[in-house]
């Protein structure tokens, strides 16, 4: 065979695998969300004279192409083995794993993100809280843990709580780092678990001047759960479980979804079953949330701003009041929510995790 008919030969294979992908990626059954990777897939671009001119339509198409390739996730699990077994590279598109645990490179350090976070908070102070007590805790994220020992970039936390916490001066800081380790953490999610976090849940009783009942019970399910970052890591690794704790008084407390208007459980098992586990913690990402327990041996309440790290500990931390009220400005405007919130005599309680306040274009 000559040289120009291998070239012709080889012309042709890759125009038919090229066409072959087109026409596959085209007129296959297509998924509009990736349970993977807990996200949203590209769909397929509007047809029109203009964004076929503008080339719109070309840019659109090659995001869809890339979300809806035939057997994309085998295609991924590839590529993850190699970058990180043949290639020897740290991470894998930010993803990395170390001794079984997976994370998120959250690098470099963005003072106007935590900025701009303080901005948000102290424009709450200013407006509502000046006769409420004021706490500030920050949650470390799992890069604060694992990131040196992986050996990948990762920012200064105690940089980031510094300067989060000399922008809050009217806020009292109780610093929950000492109570936490990296077993404390889901190995195939961001979050941490709520049966390791009870040492964490009395340090802020202790700070938020409040008393637990304990006396707890841990429930775990038999299902696996798979985290946000077992499908961004593409590899077959363990999953984790779901586990919560429960007691006669978690028996008694009511919860109620104030963003749709309808009592919700305290702990929604159905979702261990759905497509993000952790939101058996109170529903998940709702914007405006109560618990209330007829078994708190006192008035007080509690209001906390917060991410969704919340959900796991607010249980906890009800213990010790009539009352806890979690309140999520990344879904809802904080003058709305306020308007709706009533702050004297409150303890008012900033709990944000490291990567929020690094990630803060969120938060309204």
């Amino acid at each position: 065979m000559n040289k120009k008919a291998f070239n012709i030969i080889i012309c042709a294979l890759a125009c038919t695998l090229v066409l072959s992908g087109f026409l596959l990626c085209v007129l296959l059954p297509k998924e509009d969300y990736s349970f993977s990777e807990r996200r949203k897939l590209t769909e397929f671009p509007e047809v029109s004279v203009s964004s076929l001119l503008t080339g719109k339509f070309t840019d659109t198409f090659e995001d869809y192409a890339v979300d809806n390739f035939p057997f994309r996730d085998t295609f991924r699990s590839i590529k993850a083995y190699f970058s990180y077994y043949i290639l020897g590279q740290k991470d894998n598109n930010k993803i990395y794993v170390h001794d079984g645990y997976i994370a998120s490179m959250d690098y470099p350090y963005n003072k106007d993100s935590v900025d701009y976070a303080a901005s948000r908070f102290g424009y709450i102070y200013n407006k509502y809280l000046k006769d409420s007590n004021v706490f500030l805790s920050v949650i470390p994220d799992k890069n604060v843990f694992l990131a040196e020992k992986a050996g990948v970039l990762h920012f200064d936390s105690k940089q980031l709580t510094e300067d989060i916490r000399e922008a809050m001066p009217y806020a009292e800081y109780i610093d929950i780092f000492p109570s936490l380790s990296i077993e404390d953490y889901y190995k195939t999610d961001s979050h941490w678990k709520q049966e390791k976090i009870e040492a964490t849940a009395q340090v802020l009783a202790d700070g938020l001047g409040v008393k637990l009942q304990g006396n707890r019970t841990a429930v775990s399910s038999s299902l696996p759960f798979y985290g946000v970052y077992y499908g961004q890591a593409a590899l077959k690794l363990k999953a984790d479980s779901i586990t919560y704790l429960t007691s006669p008084s978690f028996e008694k407390m009511t919860a109620y979804d104030g963003q749709n208007k309808k009592e919700i459980p305290v702990y929604d098992t159905e979702r261990i079953e759905g497509k993000d586990p952790y939101e058996t913690f109170l529903s998940g990402p709702l914007s405006l949330v109560t618990v209330e327990n007829p078994d708190a041996d006192t008035e007080k309440e509690l209001i906390i701003f917060r991410d969704s790290f919340a959900s796991a500990i607010a249980p906890l931390l009800a213990e010790g009041y009539r009352k806890v009220t979690l309140v999520d400005i990344r879904y809802m405007n904080p003058d709305y929510a306020c308007s709706l919130l009533e702050f004297k005599n409150k303890d008012v309680l900033f709990l944000y995790s490291t990567a929020v306040l690094n990630n803060s274009e969120t938060i309204k």
